[in-house]
């Protein structure tokens, strides 16, 4: 079976992180969305509600499995079996990030990290820009999955 793992905050989970899992169905048996807890981070919305979510926007995907992980990616892979990290790349800032995570994983472990590249109608969408919209009341409706929906408070 080829598993990927493809982690992340997903605080929240966003369109391109949804296209990414779909389009990268055709080439694994099975997706683990992973949210990474990091008890450093101040996330605006629980693990509870990120993991709902996902779930909801995967309910009729059953090669995608949501869990939750904390320590060392590589270690997680292992320890669900998991030969393969899924990342995306929205732009050259990323590909560069994500390339040095990616030469340290394969240094600590055997695991292969792929990269898809965003679509480019959601290219520009990150979950620090969906959380700005939703502090000042946007429209983010337009940014995420319709699972994700927060009530705005008064």
């Amino acid at each position: 079976m080829k598993r990927a793992l493809f982690p992340g905050s997903f605080d929240p989970i966003t369109l391109g992180h949804q296209d990414i899992i779909t389009r990268a169905l055709d080439l694994f048996d099975e997706i683990v969305v992973a949210i990474g807890v990091n008890g450093d981070k101040n996330y605006m919305f629980s693990i509870e509600q990120r993991k709902e979510f996902i779930e909801k926007a995967f309910a009729d995907e059953p090669k995608v499995k949501v869990t939750t992980y904390q320590g060392l990616t590589v270690d997680y892979c292992k320890e669900i079996e998991a030969q393969f990290i899924l990342r995306g790349l929205r732009n050259p800032a990323d590909f560069e990030f994500e390339k040095a995570i990616a030469h340290t994983n394969r240094k600590l472990s055997k695991i292969e990290t792929v990269f898809l590249l965003t679509a480019a109608r959601t290219s520009f969408i990150s979950s620090s820009i969906v959380r700005d919209v939703i502090r000042n009341q946007g429209d983010y409706t337009v940014l995420v999955p319709d699972s994700v929906r927060v009530e705005y408070p008064h």
